[in-house]
């Protein structure tokens, strides 16, 4: 029995494609830079207790659609107040079917209910991997706000095949991450004396 692609695997198959292929002079459709994986990422603080570790890997599951990782440190750092084997954060790995779901509730709901959005960020991380900060996850509709006790930050980072930062920024706004408007410099306006 063969799944069936989510809609935003069909838009990517069917209009993102061949724009790239247009757009870049590819001549074969797996030449076109593509969507890896999506790695959700967060920190919890040193000093937190079972409850708080055991709430975040709840709400990153619930973010997720998958049981998430702990993260535990590997050596002890006094001045981090670190011990070994101790808990530092968590993070869920997805792919195909499940990262083209987040992505596309990312997208389509979690973004846009953020106030004041003006996009995010333009900058890849040189190797076309992209990167984004959430300051308050409390913008996905999964998490409810009253069961919260504090609030998380979450990393989402996009890991594409493409080469460059141009090909990676391309791939992600034909998928429609609303990428910040980098309007041009004003012209300078000259006066002319009468």
């Amino acid at each position: 029995m063969s799944k069936q692609p989510t809609p935003l695997q069909k838009y990517y198959g069917e209009t993102v494609v061949p724009a790239l292929m247009a757009s870049r002079g590819y001549k074969n459709k797996h030449e076109c830079p593509r969507l890896e994986k999506i790695v959700l990422n967060t920190g919890i603080s040193s000093e937190a207790d079972k409850n708080i570790i055991a709430d975040a890997a709840r709400d990153i599951g619930l973010i997720a659609g998958q049981k998430p990782v702990l993260n535990r440190s590997k050596k002890a750092i006094a001045n981090f107040k670190l011990k070994p084997n101790q808990v530092t954060g968590c993070h869920v790995t997805l792919r195909s079917e499940n990262m083209w779901h987040f992505l596309m509730r990312l997208l389509a709901v979690a973004l846009p209910t953020i106030r004041d959005f003006r996009g995010v960020p333009n900058k890849l991380d040189g190797q076309g991997n992209y990167t984004i900060g959430i300051t308050d996850f409390t913008i996905f509709p999964e998490i409810v706000v009253e069961n919260n006790k504090r609030a998380m930050g979450l990393d989402i980072t996009f890991v594409t095949t493409a080469e460059t930062d141009d090909e990676a920024r391309e791939l992600l706004k034909l998928l429609g991450m609303p990428f910040r408007r980098t309007d041009p410099a004003p012209a300078a306006k000259t006066t002319t004396a009468a």
